[in-house]
């Protein structure tokens, strides 16, 4: 068991012996999940993405309102959802 000191401001500071058994590296975001009892679960969140990030990556570069055919909304929503939009 590892103890981890709260500092005035409220931070903890986790250990890397701990991040690297999370598998979580410098710049990552973790989750914590509150559980019965006062405890709290610790995992690397998720690198998925949010519902609401799919409003608007049909939108066209150059906000023209062109149409667009099918095969060119399935590329755009493609890259939307692999981040590369």
């Amino acid at each position: 068991m590892t103890t981890l000191t709260v500092t005035a401001k409220g931070q903890v500071t986790i250990k890397q012996d701990l991040l690297r058994h999370l598998g979580i590296s410098s710049g990552q975001k973790i989750e914590v999940i509150p559980l019965p009892d006062g405890k709290v679960m610790i995992q690397a969140a998720r690198r998925g993405h949010d519902i609401s990030e799919v409003f608007g990556i049909l939108t066209p570069e150059n906000k023209a309102h062109i149409s667009l055919t099918l095969e060119e909304i399935n590329e755009i929503s493609r890259k939307g959802w692999a981040g590369e939009a």
